[in-house]
């Protein structure tokens, strides 16, 4: 069993920046895990914003890219996501996800992931 704790989130003008981090325990072997981060508005679906697999490597949600960066430190069990240029359409809570992914093309659906954490509310104002 893996718990995921997400912490960060909070309120900033367009144009800012956020730092959300996500801490992994439990019966985990933290490096194996691909790391997702996803993200859900009021009436909206859960929708996807990146990805770092077990080597390293990250995969963004298009509408993201150069804006965000997705990076790890193993050796503490943790994931950060750093959002830049924040818009008001970015507003959402941020979700944290971990789970063995052995295909690329799958990391970016929810269906994927089985570990969960709580979210994180990030709210940026115009």
């Amino acid at each position: 069993q893996v718990q995921l704790v997400e912490s960060g989130g909070g309120l900033v003008q367009a144009g800012g920046s956020l730092r959300l981090s996500c801490a992994a325990s439990g019966r985990t072997r933290f490096s194996d895990y691909t790391m997702g981060w996803f993200r859900q508005a009021p009436g909206k679906e859960r929708e996807f914003v990146g990805a770092i697999n077990w080597s390293g490597v990250t995969y963004y949600a298009d509408s993201m890219k150069g804006r965000f960066t997705i990076s790890r430190d193993n050796a503490k069990n943790t994931v950060a996501l750093q959002m830049n240029s924040l818009k008001p359409e970015d507003t959402a809570v941020y979700y944290c996800a971990a789970d063995v992914v052995r295909r690329p093309l799958n990391y970016y659906y929810t269906e994927s992931y089985g570990y969960w954490g709580q979210g994180t509310q990030v709210t940026v104002s115009s």
